[in-house]
This record gives C-alpha cells, sequence and structure tokens, in this order.
C-alpha cells in the first residue's frame, strides 16, 4: 500500500472541503482551489480528516493514490498557508521590475523582457544596492507558481561558468573550472 497514500490529512480549522461529484473544493482564507478526481480513487471525510481510498488493487489505482493524497494535502496548505517562490537574478545589469500582474526583467537580452502573470499570483520585485534583484512570487495554488516559476528560470538559466542567470533563491548551480590558459 502505498505510504503517502494512506496517511490521513487533518483538516484545518479555517479550511473547508466539499466533495460534488468527481470534483473536490477546497476553500480558506487565502483562497478557493478545485481538483478533479479520476475514477480509481473515493475521499471518505470523518472526524476532522480526510482518508484517500483506492477502488481496487490495479496498477492504475496504485499509481493515482498518493498522487491524489498529496495534491490534496497541498491544496489545504494553500488555502491556508499559501505558497511562496524567490528568484534571485544574477548578472551585471540584471534588473527586474513588478507593476500590478506584469513583471519587466532586464536580463542581457537586446530587449527587456515582459511577462503577463495570472491573476491568482502576486508579485514583488526588490533590487536593493549590492544585492542581486529579487522576484518573490506569492499564491494560493502550488502547481501554478511552480509553473510561473519555472517559465520566468527558463528565460536565462543559470549557467556553470560564471553563475549569471535566473536561478531560485535556495538552488545551488554547480561550477566548472572553464578552459586553462595556452602555452
Amino acid at each position: 500500500m502505498s505510504r503517502i497514500g494512506k496517511m490521513p490529512i487533518l483538516i484545518p480549522e479555517n479550511a473547508t472541503i466539499s466533495v460534488e461529484g468527481n470534483m473536490v473544493h477546497v476553500k480558506g482564507p487565502k483562497g478557493e482551489l478545485s481538483q478533479e478526481l479520476t475514477d480509481h480513487v473515493t475521499l471518505e471525510i470523518q472526524d476532522g480528516q480526510v482518508e484517500v481510498k483506492r477502488k481496487d488493487e490495479s496498477k492504475e489505482s496504485k499509481a493515482r493514490h498518493g498522487l491524489f493524497r498529496s495534491l490534496i494535502s497541498n491544496m489545504f496548505i494553500g488555502a491556508t498557508e499559501g505558497y511562496k517562490k524567490e528568484l534571485e537574478l544574477i548578472g551585471v545589469g540584471f534588473r527586474a521590475t513588478a507593476t500590478g500582474q506584469n513583471l519587466e526583467l532586464v536580463i542581457g537580452f537586446s530587449h527587456n523582457v515582459l511577462i503577463s502573470l495570472p491573476e491568482e499570483i502576486k508579485v514583488t520585485a526588490t533590487g536593493e544596492r549590492g544585492q542581486n534583484p529579487t522576484v518573490v512570487l506569492e499564491s494560493h495554488d502550488k502547481q501554478l507558481i511552480g509553473m510561473v516559476a519555472s517559465k520566468i528560470r527558463s528565460l536565462r538559466k543559470p549557467e556553470p561558468y560564471k553563475g549569471k542567470g535566473i536561478r531560485y533563491k535556495d538552488e545551488y548551480v554547480r561550477r566548472k573550472a572553464g578552459k586553462s590558459a595556452a602555452k
């Protein structure tokens, strides 16, 4: 049996869950999230906790069991606490400015890169003197914030020789030595 799938999910005090057919809705102070369930799993809600049960022992059901338990758990965390991703711009002249739902990046191209962000994401950009510019993304949807952060990072991935590029705040970039001088 799936180790993750069999763990019950405790429902936080300030969150509610409702199931309508195949749709699961979680509502909390940060927002509301929905997820569609497959036919392989069912939910049991009792005593302030949610349990994900599989319908049979097929390979597909076993694969979906832990997945949907994690997705529903992430929905509760997002609806009550929210998620936050921090990106760091490392390079000479790299800058970021956020105005509303638009993020403008100066990352070494001949033009500025303008990114329109979804309404569910709150963005802030800081650029203090002597520090690398930082872009902070906040949202209640873990999947959406991860996808947007990944898209921003893909514009200028950190390169291994000088370490320039856009990286996550806690990301480690392995450095290479480069070529040695010719004699």
